[in-house]
């Protein structure tokens, strides 16, 4: 039993560890590679200050926070994919099942389309604020919004099932709300609109990052906290409840870090797909294991790991173009998750 505890350690050490290194090496490559290449030798001298060379504020203004975006948004919709899909039981589920996103959604399109756009420009020429910044509000608060609802009728619903599904039907609402704005909106509003949903990683200002930051690494905590819970959940809530759980009350607060970690991301990042749903699956091959305590920790890394990446490739290194980062997750999360389902033959298993 000891020499079976300590090989398991030592593989889930050398995992880790294996992982670490990869998303150290992408966060350098990542500040090294845009528009304008920097060379590696540049780079400890950029970091260590060299006296306002151009290389330096590029890297501290622009290639650092957004790195850093990548890191606290790739983690933070991992972690949401994971609780739903422990919720749910569903290798389906993501952080956008419950219509989150599109609460963020119809609060920027308040922002932007129609008679919001003119309210808009009201209000940023009234206070002093920042469009991004009243974006960001709009979308924290549409996401609210959908939220309460949700939580209302979580309180009054059992079945996840049936819950998923209402979550889908109120996502499709608020997306038909959209879609209608758009229809009366003028060209260029639109423009914005969907500019807003191809989603960003770049336009985290450096303030913006420490909210960030404080939000998602407390909230990512607290989850973590939790995975005892998550673990007893998974054995269903029959069994659930039998050890002395409250599911109910345990169902709530996975839908409350959840809508909180999905509205801050989406309210600074745009809404940005498919890093929820796939990463999970890709932990769970990775490590071979549904204890949450392992895969928590391993979601947040591998997040990062992905969404690094897929802004690595949207920004085309040695070009001056940069593709939306939402076609990219998309283009690099389909086949894995395809993969992953190939390779493990029965994707519930892990449920």
């Amino acid at each position: 039993m000891v020499s079976d505890n300590h090989t398991s350690f030592l593989f889930l050490s050398g995992r880790f560890f294996f992982l670490i290194l990869i998303l150290i090496a992408l966060f350098n490559i990542n500040l090294l590679v845009g528009s304008v290449f920097i060379p590696f030798s540049e780079l400890w001298n950029a970091l260590a200050g060299d006296g306002g060379s151009a290389y330096e504020k590029i890297i501290y203004l622009f290639r650092i926070p957004k790195a850093i975006t990548a890191l606290l948004a790739g983690s933070a919709l991992s972690v949401c994919g994971l609780l739903m899909q422990s919720l749910f039981r569903n290798p389906l589920a993501g952080p956008s099942v419950l219509g989150i996103t599109s609460g963020s959604s119809i609060g920027v399109a308040l922002v932007l389309l129609g008679s919001g756009y003119s309210a808009s420009n009201y209000i940023i020429n009234q206070i002093d604020i920042d469009l991004s910044f009243l974006i960001f509000i709009a979308a924290s608060a549409g996401a609210a919004f959908i939220m309460a609802i949700i939580l209302i009728i979580a309180s009054k619903i059992q079945d996840n099932i049936v819950l998923l599904l209402v979550g889908i039907m109120i996502g499709n609402i608020t997306l038909s709300v959209i879609s209608i704005w758009q229809y009366f909106a003028r060209p260029e509003q639109i423009q914005d609109f969907l500019f807003w949903t191809l989603g960003s990683l770049s336009g985290v200002s450096n303030e913006k990052l420490i909210l960030m930051l404080v939000v998602v690494v407390s909230l990512v905590i607290l989850v973590y906290l939790f995975s005892n819970q998550l673990n007893v959940m998974l054995t269903g809530k029959n069994y659930a409840t039998s050890m002395g759980l409250n599911y109910k009350t345990n169902r709530f607060i996975i839908i409350l870090f959840t809508s909180l970690l999905t509205g801050v991301v989406t309210g600074f990042c745009g809404p940005i797909g498919f890093v929820g749903i796939a990463v999970p699956h890709i932990a769970r091959s990775v490590f071979n294991t549904s204890n949450h305590k392992i895969l928590i920790p391993a979601t947040v890394i591998l997040g990062s790991i992905i969404l690094l990446f897929c802004d690595l490739i949207a920004h085309l290194p040695g070009s001056q173009y940069i593709l939306p980062i939402n076609a990219v997750t998309a283009l690099i999360g389909s086949p894995i998750v395809i993969w992953v389902i190939i390779r493990n033959k029965n994707i519930h298993k892990a449920f």
